[in-house]
């Protein structure tokens, strides 16, 4: 079943749901995975505990899906699209997108196979899309998207390390980001 972004979102409100007020989190009060910083630049004036679901899905919608390209992206591959979009809300919105197009440089045989990516910049545009099609022209079967997918994913936890070592107050998160981000991928 072709997984559509009101389904991801969906997906990502339950993983994200409810509130949340933890010292060590840097992203601070936080409702549906959406921080207190973002939803003030949206508008949202009020108490972060009462932030609307819909406010949520909209923030969602224009930021986090539209801004980097995942409604492109789903066209080609909802399984990425939904992987780049859970990793651009837990991370920062470009990571997913900057893991596939990493990805995509990497696996391209020295540029053989496709072109490199000039810009690894989070933005999944016209080039990238060309990236991913021949990518998987390429290498075909659904065999393309595993590897990709095992690709950011690895990125990903490399993150997470990173944070982690650079910041042990961050490892209150580390399992956690494992569990549900690394392990089992959206």
């Amino acid at each position: 079943m072709t997984k559509t972004i009101d389904a991801m979102i969906d997906d990502l409100l339950a993983r994200e749901g409810g509130y949340v007020n933890n010292p060590a989190d840097r992203g601070g009060p936080t409702k549906d995975g959406i921080t207190q910083a973002t939803a003030r630049k949206h508008g949202y004036t009020g108490d972060m505990r009462d932030l609307p679901t819909a406010t949520a899905r909209s923030i969602y919608w224009q930021d986090y899906v539209v801004g980097p390209g995942i409604d492109l992206l789903a066209k080609r591959s909802p399984r990425l699209a939904a992987e780049a979009l859970d990793t651009g809300v837990n991370m920062g919105i470009p990571w997913g997108v900057v893991f596939l197009q990493t990805a995509l440089n990497a696996f391209n045989q020295g540029g053989k196979d496709w072109p490199d990516l000039a810009k690894v910049d989070g933005a999944y545009g016209g080039k990238s899309d060309a990236a991913l099609a021949a990518c998987q022209r390429v290498r075909g079967g659904q065999q393309w998207e595993d590897v990709l997918l095992a690709a950011m994913n690895a990125q990903q936890g490399g993150r997470y390390l990173t944070i982690i070592t650079g910041n042990p107050s961050q490892e209150a998160f580390g399992w956690g980001w494992f569990r549900n981000r690394v392990l089992a991928p959206a």
